[in-house]
């Protein structure tokens, strides 16, 4: 850092990066932007922005960057893979002992964008007004207040202290799909105006419920909001929520998290083969779509001979004792996974990323009641790196707690739209085709982990296969795997080979 100014509207200091072309000057401004209902200011979105000095605006893509949830900041992203600075992690994405350490990052995706990092209300520092009167003052000076708006509650006529719910219960406004999309695209419209840079190439990226976010924002932003898009980054999705829940009257959700399970399996040494995990699991593709989905659709009509067949087929690819996908029917989700897979050893498997494994606090209890050795491992991590991050080396001062992941939101969440009359699961892939055929020119990637079991890469898979589109737009959307689990960029090498891969996915989207 070589310079640091604080305004009114957030606080803007000057650093240099220094990558393998040389030294990058760049600015980072950290802010709060107001959202509007009826001209009224009703809340403020935190973000932090890093601009490349000395760029041609209309030439220097603009990526606006969220996580999921939801009720995710955007810490994830920006300090585990795009940001100029990154939590340090093992080689292989393991967890280092405390304290944190951050580093310059040298797979940055400053090096062909600038970036913009939002963070959802909610979530970070982001909040909504609870007294509208003056919010434009407060907000402006939010940097260097330290009695921040959206902290004050009015008080009622008589003078009483307000109660804390009716903000919570204006939040929670917010807490809505269609809300949420709606205050997104009123912030990157706003910032595009606020900066001038409306004729900026512009690239949207989101994260696990960040990619169902983003799929739809692919088509809210060009159909409501006037925004043009060049390219759209989706990882580690969930597109569509129908293929996260398995019930025994569905079929293709027992299907997606088989080629997960079985590349864990390889990873831990639990299957027979000299296949690499990549390869094992694309043999389980080819066995859940030809050889589960079938089995499972024939319900009581299939033989003894069918399911002893189906059963062993499946547990020498996924590792797991015969018994055991006897037990469940062929029907084996994640948890059970996660838990039987090195019981013998007094371990479970992580969620978000199978290749990591921890102690099993509770070894002889029926059920898993222990934490997730991934995403609730990283917390310590994140949580230490953004608040050091924004608050030492960007100078933000504010009171407020840095929500990284706020359970509240999530609980509160409506996922379902008034406006959507089908029954059931809510669903981002029509917004994808759709936003694809309004804009031909769009370049969409698609990237995951194969050891992801909660939004497992074969989900992916097979909606592409499903989207059913014209051979000229085929060719725009791209389908990616990598080592690693939800966050496979905390993987040296996959971090490196992703940020290869996306800095073409951007020359061919500016070609």
């Amino acid at each position: 850092m070589t310079a640091s100014t604080s305004s009114r509207q957030g606080c803007i200091t000057q650093h240099t990066l220094t990558t393998a072309q040389g030294m990058v000057p760049y600015t980072a401004n950290a802010q709060w932007q107001l959202i509007y209902e009826h001209d009224q200011p009703v809340a403020e979105l935190f973000h932090v922005a890093y601009t490349v000095d000395d760029a041609d605006p209309s030439q220097r893509p603009l990526t606006f960057v969220v996580n999921g949830g939801p009720g995710a900041a955007s810490a994830y992203l920006h300090m585990g893979a795009m940001g100029p600075k990154r939590v340090v992690f093992e080689a292989d994405g393991g967890l280092p002992k405390p304290p944190v350490q951050i580093e310059d990052n040298a797979e940055t995706w400053l090096a062909f964008t600038d970036l913009v990092f939002i963070d959802p209300l909610g979530t970070g520092f982001s909040r909504v007004l609870a007294k509208e009167d003056g919010a434009s003052t407060k907000a402006a000076s939010k940097s260097s207040d330290s009695s921040p708006a959206s902290e004050e509650l009015p008080s009622d006529p008589k003078g009483n202290p307000p109660s804390a719910t009716a903000t919570l219960d204006k939040a929670k406004t917010f807490w809505d799909t269609d809300r949420d999309l709606k205050a997104l695209g009123e912030f990157i419209q706003g910032y595009l105006s606020a900066q001038n840079r409306w004729l900026s190439p512009i690239f949207i990226t989101g994260e696990s419920y960040g990619g169902f976010r983003v799929a739809k924002l692919a088509r809210h932003l060009q159909q409501d909001f006037g925004v043009g898009l060049n390219g759209v980054v989706i990882i580690s999705p969930v597109l569509e929520f129908d293929l996260l829940y398995g019930t025994d009257y569905s079929l293709t959700n027992w299907a997606v998290t088989i080629p997960s399970m079985a590349a864990a399996a390889v990873y831990h040494g639990r299957v027979s083969t000299t296949d690499s995990p990549a390869a094992h699991a694309a043999k389980a593709e080819a066995f859940a779509r030809q050889t589960l989905i079938p089995f499972l659709a024939l319900g009581n009509l299939a033989t003894e001979d069918d399911r002893q067949r189906v059963y062993g087929e499946l547990a020498a690819l996924i590792g797991l004792p015969l018994d055991v996908v006897q037990r469940h029917r062929g029907r084996v989700d994640m948890e059970t996974f996660a838990r039987e897979l090195l019981r013998d050893q007094g371990r479970i498997l992580g969620l978000y990323d199978a290749s990591v494994t921890a102690l099993d606090p509770f070894p002889n209890r029926p059920l898993n009641e222990g934490t997730d050795p991934t995403l609730d491992g990283l917390d310590r991590l994140f949580t230490g790196a953004i608040n050091h991050h924004l608050r030492s080396t960007l100078g933000v001062s504010t009171p407020l707690t840095y929500h990284l992941l706020n359970y509240d939101v999530f609980k509160a969440w409506k996922f379902l739209s008034e406006k959507d009359r089908k029954q059931g699961f809510v669903g981002a892939v029509d917004d994808l085709r759709v936003a694809m055929a309004l804009n031909p020119h769009m370049q969409v990637a698609i990237n995951h982990g194969f050891y992801d079991l909660v939004t497992p890469y074969f989900s992916s898979n097979l909606l592409v296969d499903l989207m059913a589109l014209s051979p000229e737009l085929q060719p725009n959307l791209t389908l990616r795997h990598f080592q690693g689990g939800h966050m496979f960029y905390t993987w040296e090498a996959s971090r490196q080979q992703w940020q290869r891969s996306m800095q073409a996915f951007y020359q061919t989207a500016l070609a």
